[in-house]
């Protein structure tokens, strides 16, 4: 077996019709592929299978690009046995068509060498990712922040990466969707009257998290300014949310993805870190101002929305890792040093510059 990766296509060789994407990962990871494929719909007229775990198909659901889901088991996950036999499966029921690798792993690799079809795979930058990283090394530095994630996607057809903003996440939530978070705001007495902010205050790693006393502090500010305030996402097992004064409007654990994105379409602002909820932000329209601390735009998760902003501490320690795992010496300045106050006042500047701010694309 070979390992099979072509140059980036020209429009004389893109292949027609349907491919085959793989990304498995975390929700951000996922979520910033929808746009790519979105992008390739619309410029080369493209329809994609998407193979993923169940924990992120739904993102996928009602996406135009998107006709159908394949969903990897966790069984199929448990061993290099089961992942082989999984992966002969799939090579066999989409024999042919063309394969898209969106993530770059052993586990992608292997798929790829027993695929049938063409395989084109994206260029992680892994080495200037480690250069950077452990050395701080300039030119790897820029060669990063020259393209986000998803522009990073695009090269595994792509012989040059389009603009940013072509490439931005789309979740399209159903009228059925919309409805149902119109009425269960209705049932929160959220009439609508005052703007909405969702805030998301938990991370997967808790270096990326702001400190829980500045959320509940941002919480009140804005309650005091007229607005209405949603907690939204999932605490560790064993964990209690710390905004139980909020009652019903406290939906920690409550809400799944796609509920989360209807609310999200709802909102006015999105407060949150480093997270994958940041992306159902982007993707479903809502102004996000997002938190970024011990990661940085040189990894390529930016929010890319018209009306996303980032808060950002330029510390000569930063980034000190690349998913936040790293512990921290310094008590998690980068993060810490952005107050409440200064949350408010960049939610509240959105509003003065466009005028109340209306949710949706």
């Amino acid at each position: 077996m070979t390992d099979r990766t072509p140059s980036p296509l020209t429009p004389d060789t893109a292949p027609a019709g349907r491919m085959v994407a793989f990304r498995l990962g975390h929700l951000g990871d996922v979520v910033l592929a929808t746009g790519v494929l979105e992008y390739w719909r619309r410029t080369r007229g493209l329809s994609f299978v998407f193979v993923t775990r169940q924990a992120q198909a739904p993102i996928l659901m009602n996406h135009p690009a998107v006709d159908e889901v394949f969903v990897i088991r966790e069984t199929d996950l448990s061993s290099p046995r089961a992942w082989l036999k999984a992966c002969r499966d799939m090579a066999k029921r989409y024999a042919g068509l063309p394969f898209l690798d969106l993530h770059g792993t052993l586990r992608s690799r292997l798929l790829s060498w027993v695929w049938t079809g063409p395989v084109h795979r994206y260029p992680k930058s892994g080495l200037d990712r480690r250069l950077y990283l452990t050395t701080g090394w300039k030119e790897a530095g820029q060669r990063l922040a020259a393209m986000n994630v998803p522009q990073r996607y695009t090269l595994a057809l792509e012989t040059a990466a389009p603009p940013a903003e072509e490439l931005r996440p789309l979740i399209r939530c159903t009228p059925q969707e919309q409805a149902w978070a119109g009425d269960f705001l209705a049932g929160l007495g959220l009439s609508g009257a005052r703007p909405l902010a969702a805030l998301h205050p938990y991370a997967t790693h808790a270096n990326k998290a702001w400190p829980m006393e500045s959320w509940q502090a941002l919480a009140g500010l804005l309650d005091r300014e007229g607005w209405d305030v949603l907690v939204l996402g999932r605490l560790s097992p064993g964990q209690e949310s710390p905004f139980a004064g909020l009652g019903p409007r406290d939906l920690t654990g409550r809400t799944d993805l796609r509920q989360t994105c209807s609310l999200l379409a709802r909102s006015q602002a999105l407060i949150t870190g480093d997270s994958g909820p940041l992306h159902l932000g982007t993707a479903v329209g809502a102004p996000v101002t997002a938190l970024f601390g011990p990661t940085s735009r040189e990894w390529g998760f930016f929010p890319s929305g018209v009306r996303d902003t980032v808060l950002e501490r330029a510390l000569v320690c930063r980034p000190c890792s690349l998913h936040g795992r790293k512990r921290c010496s310094r008590g998690l300045a980068c993060l810490a040093e952005i107050s409440p106050e200064e949350v408010l006042a960049e939610v509240l500047g959105k509003v003065r510059d466009t005028g109340r701010p209306e949710a949706g694309p």
